[in-house]
């Protein structure tokens, strides 16, 4: 003998949207039936004193009655309520029920429950006088003038921070990895004395400069996401949003000020010395590519789509000097552009002479592009193999067009660009990767570690 078994609908009490919705008719009343799951709306009873006494109480005594006029359960007292009893049952009113809570009379709704970021608690924000002094004058600026060149003062500098956690220190661990201590303070020091005095000064900072220098550095070499900022630094995400905002553009006129083009002779002043058989080289090329959010637009995704990376993309130029700094560095093009093309829209072309040399990958097809000479490494065509001469100038120019690939990887240490960038930062990227790309030429570490013997 089968059993049969009540299957309850998993459907919420109310919660269906209907074709029409119901409106509370009680004055200063804003409860509507079209979402709301909670309440329930009641129509004017049939009796004719039963339903005068429903106008006198909710005070419409000339009001017209139709079939849709509905009174909602919140005007009734919990004795004149009959709840239901299945899942998909009607509340009720019990006979002879009369609204009587109304806001004339004192009834009141509970407010909502507040947020969990209301709730929390947080320490009142303490600025010292020296500093409430210090903002509440202003200082008059010229915001066309170009900034000085940054003058780094090698002297002992010493700072402090409100920020002194546990996970600060492992944060300032993970950046040390890829930024020296001492080029941070030294850089953080030559901006604080140059420009800081012009732009800090007209309003009132959440945080210190050092502060703020700080949680951009995390942002870009850690990669956390602005809401994990906001909550570690005890600040709104529109604030962090802002301080990333400013801080990107800053570091991209104050690093960008500085030429890192670096001429012919001064090339030849530092050229190494495993580059004596290619000592006519300017620079080494490579492009690297950044994945991205996939655009919403069918035309975008076919423009940014890169079928190397099987992705979409953002692809730049990156060229650097034989003895290891980025003197060259390219916008961000999308990613379906060949390596040829970008070559020619970056502009790079114009700034090799005939005297000079670049080093690419097989990729580059650009001995038709520029006048210099290029490094490339040679190709199979028809051959069945490659002759020795061939062999050791693939070798040759493959052990050192590489070091570009090392200082792509060490450009890439900053998680920001590990992951898929999001169309929420592409409005400020090219400014984020030049001042990655400008950042890694203060690193103090060496790109190939000596080999013991």
């Amino acid at each position: 003998m089968s059993i049969k078994r009540k299957v309850f609908k998993t459907e919420h009490f109310q919660k269906q949207e209907k074709k029409y919705s119901e409106h509370c008719c009680v004055p200063l009343c804003s409860a509507s039936a079209k979402f709301n799951g909670i309440l329930s709306f009641h129509g004017f009873p049939t009796h004719s004193d039963l339903r005068r006494q429903w106008l006198v109480n909710i005070r419409r005594d000339r009001f017209t009655i139709t079939s849709h006029t509905r009174v909602c359960s919140r005007h009734f007292a919990s004795d004149q309520l009959i709840e239901p009893t299945t899942l998909d049952g009607r509340r009720r009113l019990i006979k002879g029920a009369v609204p009587t809570l109304f806001e004339w009379n004192g009834f009141k709704v509970e407010p909502p429950r507040r947020s969990v970021w209301e709730r929390t608690e947080r320490r009142p924000e303490l600025v010292p006088a020296d500093d409430q002094e210090e903002h509440s004058l202003t200082r008059d600026h010229d915001y066309c003038s170009v900034p000085d060149p940054i003058l780094y003062i090698h002297t002992p500098v010493y700072y402090s921070t409100s920020l002194f956690t546990p996970w600060y220190s492992m944060v300032c661990i993970t950046i040390t990895k890829h930024l020296a201590k001492k080029s941070i303070i030294l850089l953080f020091h030559s901006l604080r004395s140059n420009i800081f005095p012009f732009v800090f000064t007209f309003q009132r900072q959440l945080l210190q400069p050092i502060d703020e220098f700080f949680l951009f550095l995390v942002f870009l070499s850690v990669g956390l996401k602005e809401r994990d900022l906001a909550h570690r630094f005890n600040i709104h995400q529109s604030t962090v949003s802002r301080i990333i905002a400013t801080w990107t553009n800053f570091l991209a006129t104050a690093l960008g000020s500085q030429c890192i083009w670096l001429t012919r002779e001064e090339v030849q002043a530092y050229l190494p010395e495993e580059f004596k058989d290619f000592s006519d080289t300017q620079m080494i090329l490579d492009c690297t590519e950044l994945r991205c959010q996939t655009p919403s637009s069918p035309l975008l995704q076919s423009e940014m789509y890169s079928s190397y990376k099987s992705h979409c993309t953002m692809k730049a130029l990156v060229g650097i000097a034989p003895h290891g700094p980025v003197t060259f560095i390219s916008n961000l093009y999308a990613g379906s552009v060949s390596d040829k093309e970008l070559f020619k829209q970056s502009g790079i072309a114009e700034k090799l002479t005939e005297d000079m040399a670049v080093m690419v990958d097989k990729g580059f097809l650009i001995t038709d592009c520029c006048k210099c000479k290029v490094y490339c490494p040679p190709f199979l065509s028809k051959q069945k193999q490659m002759s020795a001469y061939q062999v050791k100038e693939t070798q040759a120019i493959a052990r050192l067009r590489v070091h570009v690939e090392r200082v792509i990887r060490r450009i890439k240490q900053n998680k920001l660009f590990d992951s898929i960038i999001t169309m929420s930062h592409v409005y400020n990227i090219n400014q984020l990767f030049a001042v990655a790309c400008m950042l890694s030429n203060y690193q103090n570490t060496a790109l190939v570690k000596k080999w013991v013997k």
